[in-house]
């Protein structure tokens, strides 16, 4: 689902603002929302979320603030209703972590580039 600026705000350059919604929501256990970027936004002014994709988690009941970052050259204008970020509701599954030794795999701890094109 598409949010929507509540208020106009001003992006300077390489200013992260946090943006109000309005929108507050309850998930049930074992759901988060997803915040994302509008591809359109960001391909024509270059502005994105720092922190995407942001996690709001099913404790929250806070307003959804969304955090955007011109990464422009000029300042740009949000105005109230502008749609400036997308929202997915995802399922997940909690787990609980056990210390031990891990098993062997192909890979091992190759890093950044170690499994080929």
């Amino acid at each position: 689902m598409d949010l929507h600026a509540l208020e106009d705000t001003m992006l300077e350059p390489n200013v992260p603002r946090l943006v109000p919604t309005g929108l507050r929501i309850e998930l049930p256990p074992g759901f988060e929302a997803q915040i994302r970027p509008r591809s359109g936004l960001a391909l024509e002014h270059a502005i994105t979320l720092p922190n995407s994709p942001a996690t709001i988690d099913p404790g929250y009941r806070g307003e959804i603030r969304v955090i955007l970052l011109n990464l422009g050259r000029h300042s740009y204008q949000v105005r109230r209703g502008d749609r400036i970020a997308q929202m997915v509701i995802a399922r997940y599954q909690a787990i609980e972590w056990e210390e031990g030794d891990l098993n062997n795999s192909r890979r091992g701890a190759g890093g950044f580039g170690s499994s080929g094109r």
